[in-house]
C-alpha cells in the first residue's frame, strides 16, 4: 500500500523528479498501476458488454433485430442526459469531499454497484421471453441501469487521471502502465465468455444454451467486485488534490449546466479530440459486436474465436514498446494519434473479405497493434486538451468533460445498433435462434459490419481531428507552465 505522501510526490508539477527517484519511481509506479486496474475494469465489461449484448438478444432469444437495434438508441439517447448530468453533479462537494475527496467516494460506490447491474441485462425471465414487448423493455430498463451505473465511477475516475498525473513524463509513463493493464482487460473481457458462453443450436433438435450467458454475467460480477479494491490506491485523491478542490470550490463563480454545456462545444481542440473518440469507439464497437457473429456463421463454434482474440491481445502488448519509441521521439500526443487511427483504418480493410480463422487471427494481430498505439497515446491527448481549457477558463471542471467523452463514447452503441439493423435488413440476416446457417449475402453483411463500416468510421475521424486540432508539442509546453503558475 502506498501512503499518501509518495503519492504526492508523483502528482506535483515537480513529479518528473519523483519519477526519476529509483525509490520514488517504484512507489508511484504502485499508484499507476493501481489505477491502471480501473482500466481494466471498465474495457473487461465494456468488450463483454459490446460483443454479447445485442447478440444474445437478437440470435438467443429471437428479439427482432429493430427492436434491438431501436433499443441502442434509446440506450444512446439516455446517455445524452445521463452522462453529462453526471459528471457536472458530481463535480459539487459532498460531506465527504472534505475527507476523501470529490471523486473518490464516488468511483468506490459507483463501481460496487455497477459490476452487479451487468448480470441483470442476461437474467431475462423465462416468462417474458416470448413477448417482444416485454423483451424489448427489459433490455432498455438493464441497459440503461447499467450505464447510468456506470457513468457515476467512470466519469470521476477518468477526471483523476487529469488531477493526478499532471506532467508530460508522468503522464505518458501513468498511460503506458494503463495501457498495458487496459488491453488486458479488453482481451479478458472477449476471452472469458469463450470459455462459458455456449450458442444454442439444432443437434438435430434445439438446445436452448441462453442460461450460459448468465452465468457469463456472475462471473463478469465477482471479478470486478474483486478488482474494485485494488483499483483503490490508483484513485484515492491525496491530500494536496482535495485542499486544490476545496480552494477552487470556494472561489470559482457557480455555473448552471447548460452554460456549462454550451461552454465545453466552444473549445476546438476538444471537440476535435471529442469526435475522434466517437469515431474510433463506433468503429471498435461494431468490430467487437460482430466477433460472435463469426464464431456462430463463419466458423460454427464459439471456441474458434479464442484464438482471434488472443491474437489481438498479443499484437497490442508487443506493440507498446514500439509506440514508446516513436512517442518519445515525436513528443507530440496528437500527432501520434493521428497516426495510430489511421493505421487502425487501414487494419480493418483485410477483414473484408475473410471467413477462415487464419486469417482473422493474423489480421487481428495486426489490428492490435494499431489498436494498441491509439489506446496509449488517447489519455494523454485528452488531458491536453482538457488542459487547454482549464488554462482558458481558470476551473478545473474536468468531470463535466469527461461527462461528454462518456457520452460520445456510448453514442457508438447506436452506430452499432443501426447499422446491425440496416445491413441484417438489407442482406436478409435470419436472426431466428433455430437458424442455423445464413445465405452468402447475409454473411458478406457480417463482413461488412465487422470491418467495412470500421473502416470508414476511424479514417473519417482522423481526418477531421486532423483538421480541427491546432494543438502540438509547443503549446502544450506552454500549457504546462501556465498551469504550474496558476496551481491548477
Amino acid at each position: 500500500m502506498v501512503n499518501e505522501n509518495d503519492s504526492i510526490k508523483s502528482t506535483s508539477f515537480d513529479d518528473e523528479t519523483a519519477v526519476s527517484s529509483p525509490k520514488s519511481n517504484l512507489r508511484s509506479t504502485g499508484v499507476m498501476a493501481s489505477y491502471g486496474v480501473g482500466k481494466f475494469l471498465a474495457e473487461f465489461f465494456t468488450g463483454a458488454f459490446g460483443a454479447l449484448v445485442f447478440f444474445y438478444f437478437e440470435t438467443e432469444l429471437g428479439l427482432k433485430t429493430w427492436l434491438a437495434a431501436l433499443a441502442l438508441v434509446i440506450y444512446s439517447i439516455w446517455n445524452a442526459v445521463n452522462d453529462p448530468v453526471i459528471g457536472f453533479l458530481t463535480e459539487k462537494p459532498t460531506f465527504l469531499s472534505k475527507k476523501l475527496g470529490r471523486r473518490f467516494p464516488w468511483i468506490i460506490f459507483g463501481a460496487l454497484v455497477w459490476v452487479f447491474s451487468f448480470v441483470l441485462i442476461f437474467t431475462v425471465p423465462t416468462s417474458i421471453r416470448s413477448s417482444d414487448g416485454a423483451l424489448f423493455a427489459w433490455m432498455v430498463l438493464t441497459i440503461c441501469l447499467y450505464d447510468t451505473l456506470y457513468s457515476v465511477w467512470e466519469v470521476n475516475y477518468q477526471s483523476t487521471f487529469v488531477d493526478k498525473f499532471r506532467s508530460h513524463k508522468v503522464r505518458n509513463k501513468a498511460a503506458s502502465i494503463a495501457i498495458v493493464i487496459g488491453v488486458i482487460g479488453i482481451a479478458a473481457g472477449a476471452l472469458l465468455p469463450t470459455f462459458i458462453v455456449e450458442y444454442s443450436e439444432f443437434l438435430p433438435v434445439y438446445v436452448d444454451n441462453s442460461a450460459t450467458f448468465i452465468t457469463n454475467g456472475w462471473v463478469f460480477s465477482i471479478v470486478g467486485f474483486a478488482l474494485i479494491f485494488t483499483m483503490i490506491p490508483g484513485v484515492k485523491e491525496t491530500p494536496k488534490m482535495i485542499e486544490r478542490y476545496m480552494k477552487s470550490v470556494e472561489s470559482e463563480e457557480k455555473e448552471g449546466f447548460f452554460k456549462q454545456l454550451r461552454k465545453a462545444f466552444t473549445h476546438k481542440n476538444f471537440l476535435a479530440f471529442i469526435l475522434l473518440f466517437f469515431f474510433y469507439q463506433a468503429a471498435t464497437m461494431s468490430l467487437t459486436g460482430s466477433i460472435h457473429y463469426v464464431g456462430k456463421y463463419f466458423l460454427g463454434n464459439v471456441a474458434k474465436t479464442t484464438p482471434i482474440f488472443a491474437a489481438m491481445l498479443a499484437g497490442a502488448l508487443v506493440s507498446i514498446p514500439i509506440w514508446l519509441y516513436f512517442i518519445k521521439r515525436v513528443q507530440d500526443n496528437q500527432k501520434m494519434i493521428t497516426i495510430a487511427a489511421l493505421l487502425i483504418g487501414a487494419s480493418f480493410i483485410p477483414m473484408i473479405f475473410l471467413r477462415g480463422q487464419i486469417g482473422f487471427i493474423i489480421a487481428l494481430a495486426f489490428w492490435g497493434m494499431s489498436f494498441g498505439g491509439f489506446w496509449l497515446i488517447m489519455t494523454p491527448a485528452m488531458a491536453d486538451s482538457i488542459d487547454e481549457i482549464v488554462v482558458k477558463t481558470g476551473k478545473r471542471n474536468d468531470g463535466i468533460f469527461l461527462g461528454f467523452r462518456a457520452f460520445f463514447g456510448r453514442l457508438s452503441y447506436a452506430v452499432q445498433g443501426l447499422s446491425f439493423w440496416a445491413i441484417h435488413e438489407l442482406t436478409g440476416f435470419d436472426s431466428d435462434p433455430n437458424a442455423t446457417t445464413q445465405t452468402d449475402l447475409a454473411l458478406w453483411g457480417i463482413n461488412f459490419h465487422l470491418a467495412l463500416i470500421p473502416a470508414v468510421l476511424v479514417i473519417i475521424g482522423a481526418i477531421v481531428f486532423w483538421k480541427l486540432n491546432t494543438l502540438n508539442k509547443e503549446k502544450v509546453a506552454n500549457i504546462k507552465v501556465k498551469l504550474k503558475e496558476m496551481d491548477l
